[in-house]
């Protein structure tokens, strides 16, 4: 099925396969119902990559089937990006075939869109943006009301900002973020709500402190912090760490701190392998932690990270593959059960999956 175009009368059934796949593979480890989050059948993707083809011409947006890289094919609408991408997709490709300075050696565009309405346009050249693209590409900004930003090689432009604010609601509880141009933000706000809201659901009866690595912009971090007494989280963008450090004075938390660090940067340094110039301000040994949260990359944990996070009573592990999430149960399941067990449909009509599991130590 292409990805630009859905059956939703299909939504359920690819569904109920991939839940049901999943719950077969887990099975070594739980015997739990896994919890089963759905996506909106349509316009849950938040961002979205167009590759822009030029031909007679004029411009038009391209995709890729899989696995045909070499043969990029027009399309004309994309009903799994939000609304507000569908929304903005015409008005720009009009303004772009009408100026020559915005269609030459245009490559891709990328949109970046919120849950509350707020936009980002990247365009992408295989040219140096001048003075003269930047002033097309402001009456451009003007007339669509949505900020642009140019990238190209060594080159990136910010017309007016670089970043869209996301306000995702919790239960009743506004959450604000900010998500910059390039950086990792969750592609399914619907499906991150619900990622947010199960986590808070697993800690709300914690005490102590909680450790979070690979914390981002501090998507979960933040809401989570009212559940504990210190927050200790861990990240090693600098970008994101930036960006989490605003996103938690702007949602007043106050018992929060992040630092630039990996995974194995902070296992190195809790079990005092070596010091870190960045913890000279941190006594880790303060930290009463009860509760560590992970949500690696697709490779998961390393095997120093997996041993030092199974001395933690509680672990919520967060997984975008659970082919990892697996191999790395293997070893916690040694010294702890699964209490929880969920699954997020992140990309609805693909083989894609996320899990999650909380972990009581026996």
């Amino acid at each position: 099925m292409a990805l630009h175009r859905v059956n939703t009368d299909d939504y359920q059934q690819q569904l109920d396969e991939k839940v049901a796949r999943l719950q077969q593979a887990y099975t070594p480890y739980t015997q739990l119902e896994p919890e089963v989050f759905p996506s909106p059948p349509s316009h849950y993707r938040l961002r979205a990559e167009f590759k822009m083809w030029q031909e007679g011409g004029r411009v038009d947006y391209a995709m890729y089937r899989q696995g045909e890289y070499k043969k990029p094919f027009v399309i004309t609408e994309f009903t799994v990006g939000s609304e507000r991408i569908n929304e903005l997709m015409p008005p720009l490709l009009d303004a772009i075939n009408q100026s020559e300075l915005l269609r030459k050696r245009l490559f891709s565009a990328e949109f970046l869109t919120t849950l509350s309405g707020d936009a980002l346009i990247t365009l992408i050249y295989h040219k140096p943006l001048d003075e003269a693209w930047e002033q097309e590409a402001r009456k451009l900004q003007s007339a669509l009301g949505v900020p642009i930003l140019g990238r190209s090689r060594k080159q990136k432009l910010v017309l007016e900002r670089d970043y869209v604010i996301e306000k995702l609601d919790i239960k009743g509880k506004v959450y604000q973020y900010k998500q910059v141009e390039g950086s990792f933000t969750q592609p399914n706000g619907h499906i991150c709500q619900s990622m947010i809201q199960w986590a808070k659901d697993c800690s709300n009866d914690a005490s102590g402190d909680l450790l979070e690595l690979y914390c981002g912009n501090g998507n979960f971090t933040i809401p989570l912090a009212e559940h504990f007494d210190k927050v200790l989280a861990t990240e090693i963008s600098k970008v994101s760490v930036n960006a989490a450090q605003e996103n938690i004075a702007a949602n007043g938390v106050e018992n929060l701190n992040i630092l630039r660090l990996s995974s194995e940067e902070f296992t190195q340094a809790i079990d005092k392998v070596r010091p870190f110039r960045r913890l000279k301000d941190f006594d880790l040994d303060s930290y009463d932690f009860s509760t560590v949260l992970v949500d690696p990359p697709r490779a998961g944990l390393d095997v120093d990270t997996c041993a030092m996070i199974a001395r933690f009573p509680r672990i919520l592990y967060i997984s975008c593959n659970p082919q990892t999430q697996l191999e790395n149960l293997a070893e916690l399941t040694k010294t702890h059960n699964v209490e929880r067990f969920a699954i997020f449909d992140q990309f609805p009509y693909t083989d894609h999956t996320e899990s999650a599991v909380m972990l009581v130590r026996k």
